[in-house]
């Protein structure tokens, strides 16, 4: 079986590289492989690239007409776990929307669909404040090295400032080069962000219907693995260390110690609101869904499994 994640290098989605890494997944009967990502991630659930997936609703479903033909398992963490960090010489006030203005924040595709949202319900206009969000650079090394592509937006000066996961602000700030301005996960920014996603275990619905016994496997995995973690996280360093470059991987036991509490395999009814909400506002849904048609509701019991 093949697992992937859509950001490899994200701690948010981390329990659910580990769980095939640590051997939580050989464990439950399952003889899976983790992979990296295809080139185009919204289509894997349409190309059947992989079984298992962990991605953002939005992402996940990018290519399902009204989000129809797949299933959230799980909850991989919760909420929307992205970081907006900006140049350290700007000595900008971690919160202060005003501290954009007239700035060029780094970020590409989805991730930057998700911060234009962020910005306009910050009320920030993008015309008058004069804020920008431009391109991430390209990593020199290929797809394998995004978590730097903040650190090389600042040093190419193409950016004032940098949308990403947990791993490319920590490189940054650690380096002297960044402060944190947003962290959405923990409130920062319009209250409304914080449920605009969550990383999720996503599925076909072809799955759940044809192997329900491999996808309550894998959610049993995804739980122990989150418990594991959360009791442990030094762990991380060693399900990193296939996949990982070195020096993400001497950072991802800090970064996982930091996000455990977050790690609840739990899937809200406010959180696929939100979920769904989001996707209205970027065209994915003309209406939202109802909770049993997005999440395999038949797996959870499993949730709240004793360690």
């Amino acid at each position: 079986m093949r697992v992937t994640v859509s950001d490899v290098v994200s701690p948010s989605y981390f329990p659910l590289t580990a769980a095939v890494e640590l051997g939580f997944f050989k464990a439950e009967g399952l003889d899976a492989e983790f992979i990296f990502p295809p080139v185009d991630p919204g289509r894997v659930l349409v190309d059947g690239d992989v079984d298992f997936y962990g991605a953002s609703p939005y992402v996940a479903f990018e290519c399902l007409p009204e989000w129809c033909g797949g299933k959230i398992l799980c909850a991989l963490s919760q909420y929307t776990y992205w970081f907006l960090a900006v140049r350290a010489d700007l000595g900008a006030v971690r919160g202060d929307m005003s501290a954009l203005k007239g700035l060029r924040i780094s970020a590409s595709g989805q991730p930057g669909i998700l911060l234009r949202k962020l910005l306009v319900d910050a009320g920030l206009d993008f015309e008058r404040d004069r804020v920008q969000v431009v391109p991430a650079p390209r990593p020199p090394k290929g797809l394998d090295n995004l978590a730097r592509v903040g650190i090389q937006a600042l040093t190419e000066g193409s950016a004032d400032g940098f949308w990403g996961n947990a791993m490319r602000a920590e490189l940054a700030i650690r380096r002297g080069m960044a402060t944190m301005l947003l962290d959405v996960r923990r409130g920062d920014g319009p209250d409304v962000a914080r449920g605009y996603t969550f990383p999720a275990l996503v599925v076909s619905e072809m799955l759940v219907a044809e192997r329900p016994d491999d996808a309550a496997a894998a959610v049993r995995a995804v739980v122990k693995t989150q418990q594991a973690l959360r009791s442990d996280p030094s762990l991380a360093a060693e399900a990193a260390r296939r996949i990982f470059p070195p020096e993400e991987t001497e950072l991802i036991g800090a970064l996982v110690a930091r996000d455990a509490p977050f790690f609840d395999p739990t899937v809200s009814p406010d959180a696929i609101d939100g979920a769904c909400r989001f996707a209205q506002s970027i065209g994915q849904l003309t209406a939202p869904l109802r909770y049993e048609q997005v999440v395999a509701t038949q797996f959870q019991h499993l949730w709240t499994a004793s360690p």
